[in-house]
């Protein structure tokens, strides 16, 4: 850096440029970011902001008190951490091996048994609109339906700040010191405020990105103890989803700063099923994921505690591959030697196959899946090769494959008679939407049969040998009661209804898959109106999907 001339050069990477540029990499932010970064430890004031509406402005302020109120409430909260009331607070952190200088760089703190104390002392500072926007308070509605006055969310409860990526708090999380009912949860969180969503915030994502960026990689754990643990014994680079489950936004965040994730979830069930989906969100995005399982059953912070930290570095270098982990997930999940039991494994992995961005990836992960769960048969591996490479979801076990069989019920209402309800909606439902049977074996022939008149022999209407094989075997099943199951219970109309919400749904699933990549993409071109415009088609999709 060249303080004299206002610019930098690296030699190692050749970046150059002026101080913004040099704010803007280190610390991966836009411009506008790095001005009011630069401007604030210069300090220099910044121009008044312009605002489009008086609510706009109005909104603006509320957001900087916000900050504001929840600065005070740290300070607030880590003033009462050494008041002798919270003598048991203190000693139960001592018990955890929390140091003074780890609550001091986490700022934690303690909420006094008290409803009102808090507000009193934020009142004279705060605006009335502010305390409540700011999810540090509570109030119950009167019986002429106004809410009530403000009473402190959290009390005698240890607090641990959340930070945004400035360092700035704008939640927290308090843990109970009594396990009674009384007590309520273990743990409480901060309500979804304007500063707030947990989906989007990482744990200790202020102090971890410059590590994450030194090391090129993250390691990510579930809980803020398990984290703060891990930061103190000297690994910088951790994050915690704190408890929540990791989300989309969390991992395009993380994806500023680093493609290389190790996950280290709390062993029992529901940290199994945590790490599972987190391995889905990251592998999709085209992560490299590792999956660290401890001794003992136990969690980082307790590992740490009992082992030391070198033992946990170790745990670290030795990560199994996220396929290593999930293939010995579905052993565990799916034991024995029978067919049956295979075919389990294997549509448990499948997801997660067809997730991989890479069709190499895909293939080895396959390969690796058939060798490990004993899979002898050479029809089995094919199958298995080809829905990794074609990204399904399942292969065929003792069920018929939904899709197959709604195929098939649509190909026989498609040969009633003209004036046959079920045929009516087949017929209406299909010429509308061409796109929900578009790639499916039968799309020539049930595209044909909507849109034209049965001819007097049906399998005239299949424009070639394979789809008119397609047919009269569809055919030649129903004659055969050759679909069984929920279907035999049903009328017609009933099952062409069921058949085509089983399509619908598949194209939507479809669809789902291709705008979380173009999201991605869009994210990494900085693409800021499409990412809106697909996300927004994204949460359109989700609520239908959550129809069915």
């Amino acid at each position: 850096m060249n303080a004299n001339h206002g610019y930098f050069y690296c030699f190692g990477c050749h970046e150059k440029g002026d101080v913004f540029t040099f704010v803007m990499k280190l610390e991966n932010i836009s411009f506008p970011e790095a001005i009011r970064v630069v401007a604030t430890k210069s300090g220099i004031p910044l121009p008044k902001r312009e605002f489009n509406s008086p609510e706009e402005a109005r909104e603006a302020g509320v957001r900087r008190q916000l900050i504001d109120i929840h600065e005070a409430a740290t300070q607030y909260f880590e003033a009462h951490l050494k008041s002798p009331e919270a003598a048991r607070a203190r000693e139960y952190l001592t018990g955890r091996g929390v140091t003074a200088e780890t609550i001091a760089k986490f700022r934690i703190g303690y909420a006094p048994d008290d409803f009102n104390d808090m507000r009193d002392r934020l009142k004279p500072h705060f605006s009335e609109d502010a305390m409540r926007a700011s999810g540090l308070f509570s109030s119950k509605e009167q019986a002429d339906g106004k809410q009530g006055q403000l009473y402190a969310r959290f009390r005698k409860r240890i607090t641990f700040p959340i930070a945004n990526e400035q360092g700035k708090t704008i939640a927290f999380t308090a843990r109970a010191l009594d396990s009674d009912e009384k007590s309520g949860p273990k743990y409480m969180n901060s309500p979804e405020t304007a500063l707030y969503t947990k989906g989007q915030v990482l744990f200790n994502l202020d102090k971890a990105k410059a590590d994450m960026r030194a090391n090129d990689f993250a390691l990510l754990v579930e809980g803020q103890m398990d984290c703060i643990s891990v930061y103190m014994a000297g690994i910088r680079n951790v994050l915690a989803t704190s408890g929540t489950a990791f989300t989309e936004m969390q991992v395009r965040l993380l994806s500023r700063f680093t493609k290389r994730v190790v996950v280290n979830f709390d062993p029992d069930q529901a940290g199994a099923n945590a790490a599972e989906k987190s391995i889905a969100l990251l592998t999709e995005e085209d992560f490299e994921v590792k999956v660290i399982a401890l001794d003992g059953g136990l969690d980082p912070d307790r590992y740490v505690r009992e082992h030391g930290i070198q033992a946990y570095m170790a745990a670290l270098r030795t990560a199994k591959r996220h396929s290593d982990y999930l293939i010995d997930r579905a052993r565990q999940l799916f034991p024995g030697r029978t067919s049956d039991a295979k075919v389990k494994a294997m549509n448990f992995l499948l997801p997660h196959i067809r997730r991989m961005p890479n069709r190499i990836h895909r293939d080895e992960f396959a390969a690796d899946a058939a060798q490990k769960l004993g899979i002898d048969s050479a029809i089995m591996r094919q199958e298995l090769k080809q829905a990794a490479a074609q990204r399904v979801e399942s292969v065929r076990s003792h069920q018929q494959d939904p899709a197959s069989v709604a195929e098939r019920i649509l190909l026989r209402a498609l040969v009633l008679p003209e004036h046959d309800d079920a045929r009516i909606l087949a017929v209406e439902q299909l010429s509308n939407h061409p796109e929900w049977y578009d790639g499916l074996p039968a799309a020539p022939v049930l595209e044909a049969l909507s849109h034209a008149p049965v001819p007097p022999n049906p399998l005239d209407a299949a424009p070639d040998q394979q789809t008119r094989t397609l047919l009269a075997l569809a055919l030649q099943q129903h004659d055969d009661h050759g679909d069984s199951g929920s279907n035999a219970n049903q009328s017609m109309p009933e099952q062409v209804e069921n058949a085509l919400h089983t399509l619908e749904r598949r194209r939507l699933e479809h669809r789902q898959r291709e705008v979380r990549s173009l999201m991605a993409e869009a994210d990494r071109r900085s693409d800021q109106a499409m990412l809106t415009q697909l996300t927004a088609e994204k949460l359109q999709i989700d609520r239908k999907l959550r129809q069915f």
